[in-house]
């Protein structure tokens, strides 16, 4: 990645098709290109998401995350390279624990709602599954590293459990989906 964009409008992709870091040029709707994008489209949601008020550990998880999936793209950029290491999985693994630690016990699904940095918290989290679709269908027609694939998987994972934890930041909760199972109990 020795090169650093100087010039925005190229012009370069408008036969639809994109550099990537090796230089060479692949279609802009290739298994590759579709990774990338979603990796870049949830590193902007979780920029989005800290536009909220929230704790500043959690602003520092966030922020660090974002450097991380700044590294998975430019992985996935160069084909054969490594730029996202495994102790960036196991730092994910690390908050995961801790953060679902301090949260109650699920009784049902719940709902991707609650107050707003929560929803963009589940935003990031339907967007992290995404992208790890794209990554493991790349993954079936070209090799590349786990710890991309890895990483998107926990990082879905915490992102349900900061949007719990983000609900309960005011006094909030869940909002639990109101399924039969809990109409029954009588608890919804």
């Amino acid at each position: 990645m020795g090169n650093r964009l100087t010039q925005i409008a190229t012009r370069t992709g408008d036969a639809g098709t994109t550099g990537l870091g090796n230089n060479h040029r692949v279609s802009k709707n290739s298994l590759r290109v579709h990774a990338m994008g979603d990796v870049d489209e949830l590193n902007s949601h979780i920029g989005l998401l800290l536009c909220e008020e929230m704790p500043a550990d959690l602003r520092a998880l966030l922020v660090e995350i974002q450097h991380q999936l700044f590294n998975l793209g430019g992985e996935l950029s160069i084909p054969g390279y490594e730029l996202l290491k495994a102790e960036a999985v196991l730092a994910l693994d690390e908050a995961l624990a801790r953060y679902n630690e301090q949260l109650p016990r699920l009784v049902e699904f719940i709902l991707p709602a609650g107050n707003r940095a929560a929803a963009q918290a589940h935003v990031c989290r339907t967007v992290a599954r995404r992208a790890e679709r794209q990554v493991v269908a790349l993954g079936n027609e070209e090799a590349i590293n786990e710890a991309p694939r890895q990483y998107l998987n926990r990082l879905s994972d915490l992102m349900f459990v900061l949007a719990r934890v983000l609900n309960r930041m005011h006094g909030g909760d869940d909002i639990y989906w109101k399924s039969e199972r809990l109409r029954q109990a009588g608890t919804v």
